[in-house]
Formats: C-alpha cells, structure tokens, sequence
C-alpha cells in the first residue's frame, strides 16, 4: 500500500506546509536525502502547543504535540517532493523536548511522531533516533523535531 493510501486510509489530513519563522529554509534535497528542518506542534488554526513536559504538560500532551509535529513534517515532506510515495526511508529524525530539570521521559514523546512515521510508511518510517531535554524551545513550543528522509528513485 502507498503512504498516500495509508495517509487516507488512516482518516489523516496534512495541514498546509508550516513557512520558516526564520532565514532558512523548511527542506534542502542532497544526495538522494531529504533534510528538513526543525517543525514545532503547529495545529492547523496556527497556533502551537507550549509548555514545559514535567511541568504544565503531561507526557500524552507532549506525545500529542509530537505528532503534530510529525504531521508538519508530513506536510513539508509532500511540499518538497509532490507526494509521500517519494519516501523510501525515515533515516533520522532528531526530537527536542523542552523539558523540567528532572524530567526523563523524552523518548516516549517523541513517540508521537515516530508512531505517525510507522502508521503511513510501515517498517520504513522507523528511523535511527535521538530524544532529547532542552531547557527552551523557541516562542516556548513544548517540542521540535527534524527529519532526514531517503528518496525514492
């Protein structure tokens, strides 16, 4: 099954590509990778998840603002290569949670994205990853998380 069927038959509909906050750019193609920059929990009437995992949020809040992070991706992944079947393989991904001192359950957040990854691309959207602590997150986003992607064809 394509990850464009998946996408459907999961009842998901991606939210329009998230435009840099910044001077960057949201993806750069390289060498048969995708690279995409850093997305945070955008819902689709703009505004974002904020706060402090072990704080004001809860894990299942913060693995919800991972998938929607996940779902930004999704959409930037489209953006730059006109369909999810493009998508052979999630190599990377890199999840920042902003994070109290004491606060260790990084991996099961960004769960929520890497979930999603697994859900439209199968065994391929399970990439090599790292979940970190950050003590902030810009505009105070309770996570952030980029991507490398191979390429199909």
């Amino acid at each position: 099954m394509t990850a464009e069927r998946r996408l459907a038959e999961l009842g998901l509909t991606l939210p329009s590509a998230p435009a840099p906050l910044a001077n960057y750019v949201p993806w750069r193609i390289g060498g048969g990778l995708l690279f995409l920059s850093g997305v945070g929990p955008r819902r689709a009437d703009g505004s974002s998840v904020t706060g402090v995992l072990g704080g004001d949020l809860t894990v299942a809040q913060g693995y919800d603002a991972a998938r929607l992070c996940g779902l930004n991706l999704l959409a930037n992944m489209r953006t730059a290569l006109g369909t999810l079947d493009r998508v052979d393989t999630i190599l990377k991904v890199l999840g920042m949670v902003r994070a109290g001192l004491d606060f260790g359950e990084q991996p099961e957040v960004i769960n929520g994205c890497t979930d999603l990854f697994v859900e439209v691309f199968g065994d391929a959207g399970r990439p090599a990853r790292s979940a970190v602590g950050m003590g902030s997150l810009p505009r105070g986003i309770a996570v952030e998380i980029e991507a490398v992607v191979l390429i199909r064809g």
